[in-house]
């Protein structure tokens, strides 16, 4: 029996003219944030020397090459090649700068100010803004019997020593009682301090002594939203168990009804992504909208414009935040590479989403999640896009497409989730490929329990409890791997466990890309 052709990347027509530019924006943003005013300033001044010595270069070249009718062909090949390089470098001088321009301009707002001398010097302050991001209930029995929620506000105006003034920086808030909805604005006091990490977005944290008081309620997209997570919450609760707790997380990624058992089962079988909003989760949503696009027969353009719709709807229904939104250009860029079959675009595509996010939010380049959104995204439109065609003449497009995706997501992520837990989750591939078939209905159907739930609950019922019974098998699936011998293999820690696993990812994405799968 003869070996069939392995599967082969075209790497020597794949895109990567503005991978320069991403690594620059990624460089730029880590100086911008972490670095002093005058590291920023070095780096900035270097930048534009070589800015300017690339200009020098340009006009002696073009001074040099030879043209006319005795030019040969060869030499102004190489010209050409010589131009592109030179732009090429230009671009990522210029995307740089504008990084370490826009990051330190972010970065003045942030430390100056009112509310900056507030934090800086710990004074008591009132505080008055809006919540943004998903508050979260913590563990704080240290301190009092009552239970804490943990929030950002985006300050809009501060009061502290006697004096009063505006702001424009987000606040963690760590206070007792309820949690105020996204969107709506609040008022709280208590003691300022900085912020944990010197990269935190945050301009500071405050620790406040009594509950946040709601000023007002939130208003139009956010009070949607909470409207709908409200509603939906309560379909959760009717259906309940195992089932009611996932359903919220595998749709819009709230996972406040998760119990800890479960949460950490998810975590063991390597689940936990189906109920965060990452770039996996998009993409797993836009691949199901694109497998539903082709049954129908639409063409290309059509598949490319439900899946934006429904990439669109989702991330109306979680909520505009900078994770989310980062979640959603990934996915989506990935779904785009699979669509499109030509994976050689791929790393252009990306790397110009990097460029965009960072110049908006130069703190993502410090953000793990950020790390692995964009190690997920590259793997699964090139090692992806190879897997399925290699794999569907064996398995269909279908499951080809359920293994590729976390498979090469998994390979590629594994070293960086390493460097959080030392441990790797050995059945995660063979888990995700059990809960493949209920992902779609449970995320589908999730979303459209929640996006009904406000104005028709006995419909969002109906719809709930056959979400609720894709999710129930994914909780089953999940406590089943974790109840199993050598579910969470410890691996070696620190830099050398990184090396071996990054080598294994390797080493197993040769063998699969020569062999395939079994038969």
């Amino acid at each position: 029996m003869s070996t069939p052709p392995a599967a082969r990347l075209p790497v020597e027509s794949v895109d990567l003219r503005l991978v320069p530019s991403a690594l620059a924006a990624w460089f730029g943003a880590l100086v911008a944030v972490l670095a002093s005013r005058a590291v920023v300033l070095a780096v900035g001044g270097t930048a534009v020397l070589g800015a300017g010595g690339l200009v020098v270069a340009a006009l002696r070249g073009r001074g040099a090459r030879p043209e006319g009718r005795g030019a040969r062909p060869d030499g102004r090949a190489a010209a050409w090649g010589a131009d592109r390089h030179l732009a090429t470098a230009f671009l990522a001088i210029g995307v740089l700068l504008t990084v370490l321009v826009g990051g330190s301009v972010l970065g003045h707002g942030r430390s100056s100010g009112l509310l900056a001398e507030a934090v800086s010097e710990g004074a008591t302050a009132t505080v008055r803004g809006v919540v943004v991001g998903q508050p979260v209930e913590v563990d704080a029995r240290w301190s009092s019997d009552q239970p804490h929620v943990r929030m950002v506000v985006e300050v809009r105006c501060v009061e502290a020593r006697g004096r009063r003034g505006p702001a424009h920086a987000t606040v963690e808030v760590l206070a007792p009682g309820a949690a105020a909805s996204v969107g709506a604005v609040v008022e709280v006091t208590g003691r300022l301090r900085p912020a944990d990490g010197a990269a935190d977005r945050a301009a500071g944290a405050l620790d406040a002594v009594r509950p946040v008081s709601v000023v007002a309620a939130p208003t139009g997209l956010t009070g949607w939203h909470a409207t709908v997570t409200a509603g939906a919450g309560k379909v959760a609760s009717r259906i309940g168990g195992d089932a009611g707790a996932l359903l919220l997380g595998v749709a819009i990624g709230d996972t406040s009804r998760v119990d800890a058992g479960l949460a950490a089962a998810m975590r063991t079988a390597g689940l936990t992504h189906l109920t965060a909003v990452s770039g996996a989760h998009f993409a797993i949503v836009g691949s199901v909208v694109a497998a539903a696009a082709g049954a129908c027969r639409l063409p290309r353009a059509g598949r490319a414009a439900a899946v934006l719709v429904a990439g669109a709807l989702l991330f109306w229904l979680v909520g505009a935040q900078p994770s989310v939104l980062r979640a959603a250009v990934m996915g989506l860029i990935g779904v785009a590479g699979l669509l499109a079959g030509r994976p050689a675009r791929a790393p252009a595509a990306l790397s110009a989403a990097i460029v965009v996010l960072l110049v908006g939010d130069p703190w993502l380049a410090t953000e793990v999640g950020f790390v692995l959104s964009v190690l997920a995204t590259a793997s699964i439109v090139l090692l992806g896009r190879a897997w399925v065609e290699r794999w569907s003449a064996r398995l269909g497009p279908g499951l080809a497409g359920a293994l590729a995706v976390p498979l090469a997501a998994q390979l590629a992520c594994g070293p960086v989730l390493l460097a959080i837990r030392p441990d790797v989750s050995s059945y995660a591939v063979l888990a995700n490929l059990a809960v493949a078939p209920a992902v779609g209905p449970a995320t589908v159907l999730g979303v459209l329990t929640a996006a009904v739930a406000p104005v028709w609950p006995s419909g969002a019922l109906v719809m709930g409890h056959l979400a609720g019974a894709a999710c129930w098998w994914i909780a089953v699936v999940a406590r089943t791997v974790a109840a199993a011998p050598g579910a969470d293999t410890a691996w070696a820690p620190g830099f050398v466990g990184i090396l071996a696993l990054a080598g294994a990812g390797v080493a197993t994405t040769a063998l699969l890309l020569r062999t395939g799968p079994p038969a």
